[in-house]
């Protein structure tokens, strides 16, 4: 019926009733709200934020500066049926499993599905766009799994948390990951308490490194260093000895008098040795001799033989 408000889809119009006046609120609203506030004091205003900003500088100049943060430069992506499977295997600490819709299963597959159920880890199904997206266009075989970025010690923290004699180990510049994992295997297996890395022109905490090492990265801290020099001065206050190796050293790594002492062996890249001012800061420089017919030793392998006379040394002074 015509005027009825009450059929379906009706729009009911109320009737304007009796106003009621503002209460003073217009009157009010009108009259002035006290001084206009200062323009650095207006949060939306450029001169706040520039405000903002110097106060922030100036709070940074007086804070006191660590020598190394514990973050790592990201999360790391390992892509390819092959590496993934072997990242596995390796038991690498996974946080994320992708694997592309529509992926052929073979037997590495099947493989790699096994092992991420059998760690109670799911194997989340994405796009072949959305891999390609994550891994960089790399060729990922419709199969990616993803690293957490490394938990970085510092190396004030790793001396407080070390033995009564620790033992460590130093890299100056040492670029190849694969040295550095089997850096951290050797001092996982003559009872070292951690490695220091630069915190620059330094292998990192990659899945190469993991993976060389062994399972001992899980094991051994690594502590990354802003400044290598000033940190070994540092420990060498605390009374840690300070220990480079090095083809002209003046003493055999085998009659290390300080074996038994804390002890920090410094180990340089295989081209290029200890860097002037790191050996500087050395107390001492120790060689570990080798036949004329090889010119140098890559540094997995001094450090390897350093930990093992400075173990075996300390076994003997134990025994005796």
């Amino acid at each position: 019926m015509p005027g009825n408000s009450q059929r379906k889809g009706a729009v009911r119009h109320k009737g304007k009733g009796n106003t009621a006046g503002s209460g003073g609120r217009v009157r009010r609203g009108l009259e002035g709200k006290g001084p206009t506030p200062k323009a650095e004091d207006r949060p939306y205003h450029k001169a706040y934020k520039a405000k903002q900003s110097r106060d922030r500088q100036s709070t940074t100049t007086t804070r006191p500066r660590r020598a190394a943060g514990p973050k790592g430069v990201g999360p790391e992506w390992i892509f390819g049926r092959n590496p993934v499977l072997e990242a596995l295997q390796a038991e690498l600490p996974i946080q994320a499993a992708y694997v592309a819709e529509g992926s052929e299963r073979d037997d590495r597959l099947r493989e790699i599905f096994r092992i991420i159920a059998d760690r109670g880890m799911t194997m989340l199904q994405t796009t072949r766009n959305d891999l390609d997206r994550m891994t960089a266009d790399g060729v990922h075989q419709g199969v990616a799994v993803q690293m957490p970025a490394y938990d970085y010690k510092h190396p004030d923290d790793l001396l407080a948390e070390a033995s009564e004699r620790p033992l460590f180990v130093a890299l100056d510049h040492v670029t190849d990951p694969r040295n550095l994992g089997a850096v951290i295997r050797s001092a996982a297996a003559f009872g070292a308490d951690g490695v220091i890395i630069p915190e620059r022109r330094s292998a990192g905490m990659t899945a190469a490194a993991w993976k060389t090492s062994a399972g001992a990265a899980a094991r051994i801290p690594v502590a990354r260093a802003t400044n290598l020099t000033r940190t070994l001065q540092s420990y060498a206050k605390a009374g840690v000895f300070v220990v480079g190796l090095d083809g002209d050293g003046d003493t055999d790594i085998a009659e290390l008098p300080q074996a038994a002492d804390p002890v920090v062996l410094v180990v340089g890249s295989e081209g290029e040795g200890l860097s002037r001012l790191v050996r500087e800061a050395c107390d001492t420089v120790a060689a570990i001799p080798i036949t004329s017919s090889v010119e140098s030793l890559n540094a997995g392998v001094a450090t390897s033989i350093a930990l093992y006379e400075v173990f075996r040394a300390r076994t003997t002074s134990a025994q005796g």
